[in-house]
């Protein structure tokens, strides 16, 4: 029962999305568990597909290994799904965007004009929707078009997004994320790691084969080989920039499988090691996951033991004597690979044999109104992680995405924010002192449009218990897609992000506001501080900040804020009856512990 996040992006069904992942492990558990299965050929999907039936048959393999119940092993091994081609937009569609492009630069709006074109560069994929449709409603309130052509350009490219193969989408979004996190676990088929078709029946039965070799051994039982896996899946994850999406699945199996796992064993393995990224993944310059499947194929690279001889080679500490279902330690795998990429590829390469980054992957950050949130470095830019280093924001907020998108899918929305009651000259003038910035009386128009003026967009009661933790996927394509507020703000949601997520975009606030967290307490004007070096994020004091004084942190929890979080919360109440009750995650542990039931949290008590 797992839906498509692309298909459930900016509707209701975001709030079934993890729901859908802990109601697969349950299921897959009990058919498991009910017909007395040893062992678990598996045919996963996309997304969350393989982090729950992995979480089920992780539980499985626990409950078997009570000694009151004497049962053999679980064994397991999984066959991804194929990688989806990347669609391409429709000559007819494409020539009627590059109308609307020229309607808006010529009658003055060059930013929606460029904003659309960029757009235009991108392969077509499940998301592709959102930014078109932010960037066309805004041309549409222009008069640039019409509603009717807005709706026949947006159903002309759901149309030709997915090739007719099927597959998983050629970004390195969750799906190809959660690929990359059960190869790095030692959980597949070496040749049937990356496909662009389904595997042949020769492929299948070859695989069977090796599979059928590896029962009723004690070290390759599914639990071990996750216990021995788990920080070389970490550093992985790292290296190839995934999704922090991912930083919720880990979490989840491992708790699953009895480990008292969390975010903060993620960040324990980052602060260890500097990981670098050697993923050169691009949706625009012909280096998407389709291509690397090819070049896999092709026998250009060697899936997942490419990385792992790579990150050897740059003395990364990895575990290589851990186990996988080929029969075989990594070590002994990566031994006989002389050159991990095929160096004629050069530019063309996916993976890379040099560091394309120092520092990638997803980092853990703490704040005075949280424990802790988790930002995509993977998916910012060096010049977005110097530019936002040391920041302060002026807060805007919103109690759902929905609002958020009404205003930055309107034309007039940078003007709006402009005319914020808080923006007095002399906050400017602070604003402009702390960023930097020299002030000579601009208005606060002319210092967004310099990017000395910076917007935090923050959508809180959208964690786990308010409202299912839905992706705040569509607010972060228009921010990404708007190139004024692109090059100058940032989101930051108690919800989550989707894998495809690039920009700044902060999520995974913990404690959620729902849960009486602070970021609930929030309101338009305040002030926040981000220093990604140092980790931090916080709400600072206005007073002090607007006298010019070195920053300090705002006190929370007043009586203010808690009669806020209040009323915040009681609206929130009214909206959780749009979800059916049966999926409401309730009993749910926060983001920190991968967003589990409470039951799978008590029992997650052995150490990594």
């Amino acid at each position: 029962p797992i839906i498509c996040d692309g298909t459930a992006q900016n509707n209701i069904g975001q709030s079934y999305s993890l729901a859908s992942r802990n109601h697969t492990a349950m299921a897959v558990n009990i058919n498991f568990e009910g017909h007395s299965y040893h062992a678990a050929w598996v045919i996963s999907g996309c997304d969350k597909s393989p982090s729950g039936i992995l979480s089920g048959l992780a539980a499985a393999d626990l409950a078997r290994a009570q000694p009151s119940r004497r049962q053999a092993p679980l064994w397991a091994s999984f066959i991804p799904s194929h990688v989806l081609k990347g669609g391409d937009i429709p000559s007819d569609i494409l020539k009627k965007l590059k109308i609307i492009e020229r309607k808006a630069s010529s009658s003055g709006h060059d930013e929606l004009a460029q904003d659309i074109a960029e757009n235009r560069r991108y392969i077509l994929q499940c998301s592709s929707d959102e930014a078109f449709w932010g960037q066309l409603k805004r041309a549409e309130e222009l008069k640039l078009t019409s509603q009717e052509e807005v709706r026949d350009i947006m159903n002309a490219l759901a149309v030709a997004t997915c090739d007719k193969a099927g597959g998983i989408c050629a970004f390195n979004g969750t799906g190809n994320s959660s690929r990359t996190l059960l190869c790095a676990l030692g959980l597949v088929p070496k040749d049937l790691e990356l496909l662009c078709t389904p595997p042949s029946q020769l492929e299948m039965d070859k695989a069977m084969d090796q599979f059928f070799s590896l029962f009723n051994k004690e070290e390759y039982r599914l639990c071990h080989l996750l216990k021995e896996n788990f920080e070389n899946s970490v550093k992985i994850h790292s290296t190839t920039g995934s999704s922090s999406n991912i930083l919720l699945h880990l979490p989840a199996i491992m708790r699953h499988a009895g480990f008292d796992v969390s975010i903060w064993d993620y960040e324990r393995i980052r602060n260890g090691v500097k990981v670098p990224e050697i993923f050169d993944h691009s949706l625009t310059e012909g280096r998407d996951t389709w291509v690397l499947a090819r070049q896999f194929l092709q026998k250009q690279n060697h899936g997942m033991e490419s990385l792992y001889k790579i990150l050897a080679r740059l003395n990364i500490p990895l575990n290589l004597d851990a186990p996988t279902m080929e029969g075989k330690s990594w070590r002994e795998r990566i031994d006989i690979i002389d050159e991990p990429v095929d160096l004629s590829l050069k530019e063309k390469s996916v993976i890379k044999t040099e560091p394309v980054r120092d520092d990638s992957g997803v980092e853990v950050l703490s704040g005075n109104f949280c424990t802790s949130a988790v930002v995509k470095l993977s998916g910012m830019s060096d010049k977005q992680k110097q530019q936002f280093d040391q920041r302060f924001f002026v807060v805007k907020y919103y109690e759902n995405e929905h609002l958020c998108n009404g205003d930055i899918t309107s034309s007039s929305f940078a003007e709006r924010l402009t005319e914020m009651e808080s923006l007095t000259s002399l906050r400017l003038q602070a604003l402009a002192y702390h960023n930097g910035f020299s002030y000579k009386g601009q208005t606060a128009k002319e210092l967004l449009e310099q990017t000395v003026l910076s917007f935090c967009f923050i959508i809180a009661g959208q964690g786990p218990k308010a409202y299912g933790m839905p992706e705040m996927f569509t607010p972060s394509q228009n921010l990404r897609h708007h190139r004024l507020l692109e090059a100058s703000s940032i989101l930051l949601t108690d919800g989550r992000y989707s894998g495809v997520t690039k920009g700044a975009c902060i999520g995974h606030v913990t404690s959620e506001a729902y849960e009486g967290g602070y970021i609930g307490s929030l309101q338009d004007g305040d002030i926040l501080w981000l220093r990604l070096k140092e980790k931090r994020i916080d709400i600072i004091d206005s007073r002090t900040f607007d006298e010019k004084k070195q920053p300090s942190l705002a006190l929370m929890g007043t009586d203010h804020h808690k009669n806020l979080l209040e009323k915040r919360r009681k609206r929130a109440q009214l909206r959780q009856m749009e979800i059916a009750s049966c999926n409401l995650l309730s009993d749910v542990t926060s983001a920190e512990k991968g967003v589990v039931p409470l039951t799978v949290d008590m029992r997650a008590t052995k150490k990594i």
